[in-house]
């Protein structure tokens, strides 16, 4: 879906020969792999609290068990730093830049992709009380509860900001809940979304609703399942944002911060 939404590109960072590349949260690993196989005189390195990595590897790929929010131990350096889909996972953005910040060449970018959970519509057809306004609402107190807020992603690119990094880009793109556009390409992407949002939905709501909401198992599920109902109307023009940073560590002749907002 990413993939689709990036236009077949794995980041919109302007780099062109990365030597020591860091994935940050890589999940399944599958970013860092296909970064290994675009640049295979780099070392990428991806970085997840669970070891759910594939034992086969491009040669130039490896992955490692840490928590990212604890002081880093890296003995050199990147030129690129990568964040994929990090929200409701880290309680200090700032503290997590100023590592990034710390541990990047002068003249390396981080590169950050980011959902918000707030479903939105242009033309009115997503009601207030709708199930997929009703799960945005839910989760944003939730994530407010558990002090790590999806409210930060739109904060993100002004912390980036402060830390020091210049250069900054940043990108808002809707993505819809499904395959309601009329346009091939928003249609396709939607049909993607689909499949993210009803395969991943249990997996992100069972623990919030139950150990930060306290909510019952049974009634967790019950409002998961109205959820993926909720999803798949067409006559609903929902969508998400994507929200796609990236920014650059100055060299010492980078006298000026600058940014840049499309």
């Amino acid at each position: 879906m990413f993939s689709m939404l990036l236009n077949q590109k794995l980041h919109l960072a302007p780099i062109h020969d990365p030597k020591r590349v860091l994935d940050l949260g890589c999940g399944t690993g599958i970013w860092c792999m296909d970064m290994a196989d675009e640049h295979p005189s780099a070392e990428i390195t991806g970085v997840d609290l669970s070891p759910i990595q594939p034992a086969f590897t491009p040669p130039n790929c490896r992955f490692e068990i840490d928590d990212v929010t604890l002081p880093w131990t890296y003995n050199q350096s990147f030129d690129f730093i990568n964040i994929r889909s990090l929200y409701g996972s880290i309680a200090n953005w700032p503290a997590l830049y100023a590592q990034i910040y710390e541990n990047l060449e002068p003249g390396g970018y981080l590169h950050q992709l980011e959902m918000s959970i707030q479903f939105k519509s242009d033309d009115g057809s997503l009601a207030p009380d709708h199930i997929l306004s009703q799960w945005s609402d839910v989760f944003h107190e939730a994530s407010l509860k558990s002090g790590k807020s999806f409210y930060e992603v739109w904060n993100l690119s002004q912390y980036i900001r402060n830390t020091g990094f210049v250069d900054v880009v940043e990108r808002v793109y809707k993505v819809p809940v499904n395959s309601w556009p009329a346009d091939p390409h928003m249609k396709d992407l939607g049909r993607w979304n689909l499949l993210h949002i009803t395969q991943g939905a249990e997996g992100w709501g069972l623990y919030l609703l139950t150990k930060v909401m306290g909510w019952s198992i049974q009634a967790a599920q019950v409002f998961i399942a109205k959820f993926k109902q909720g999803v798949k109307e067409r006559k609903v023009h929902a969508y998400f944002e994507v929200v796609v940073i990236h920014a650059k560590k100055p060299m010492k002749y980078d006298s000026a911060k600058s940014s840049v907002k499309v």
